[in-house]
């Protein structure tokens, strides 16, 4: 040093700075993931092997959520569409609507793409966004093609990071061609060993 000026560094307050910076990067990592999960359980046919039925997809799905969460469709064209659950149970009852009941034509192809992701951490509390499509195929060989916004919330519950809000709102449904899909899979063997 040359004499000129002194520099000093406060070397805990610096330490903890940094640690709040990973703290939110890891927070952001996590709720990536669980989101990111959450869309991989409702893809069909699901990718993630060793799930049984749809009853245990239903159970891995309630994992990701905690006790209180709700789970909500907005806008005119949702709310009549999904409503709104509290908890696991309404949310339970939500997803057996879904898959429990045989439809016909049954589904035979949906995936979930997310694009447009914000994700804002304050402390054990955090709110992301994204937009996601999903295009459906029936075994009629009708498709549609559905886009939707997500405002989530998510909460860390004893150090581990849970979806406490689903809110969806949808931005289009659009037809798609008869048989769009030629080359899809009856079922996922993308996660075996």
């Amino acid at each position: 040093m040359n004499g000129d000026f002194a520099v000093t560094i406060d070397t805990d307050q610096a330490l903890a700075a940094l640690t709040a910076r990973v703290e939110i990067l890891e927070a952001e990592a996590e709720i990536r993931r669980i989101q990111a999960r959450y869309m991989f359980l409702c893809d069909t046919p699901c990718p993630e092997f060793g799930v049984r039925d749809d009853a245990h997809r239903i159970d891995l799905i309630l994992d990701l959520y905690t006790a209180d969460a709700v789970w909500e469709g907005v806008g005119e064209y949702y709310d009549g569409q999904f409503g709104r659950a509290e908890g696991h149970e309404a949310i339970r009852a939500h997803f057996q609507n879904f898959w429990g009941t045989k439809r016909e034509p049954a589904l035979l192809l949906n995936a979930h793409y997310l694009t447009s992701e914000q994700i804002h951490v304050t402390g054990d509390e955090a709110i992301g966004q994204w937009i996601h499509m999903q295009p459906w195929l029936f075994a009629d060989g009708s498709g549609i093609l559905r886009s939707s916004r997500l405002n989530n919330a998510f909460r860390r519950v004893d150090g581990t990071w849970k979806i406490s809000r689903t809110r969806t709102e949808n931005v289009f449904i659009a037809p798609l061609p008869d048989a769009f899909a030629e080359s899809y899979p009856a079922a996922s063997v993308l996660m075996k060993d």
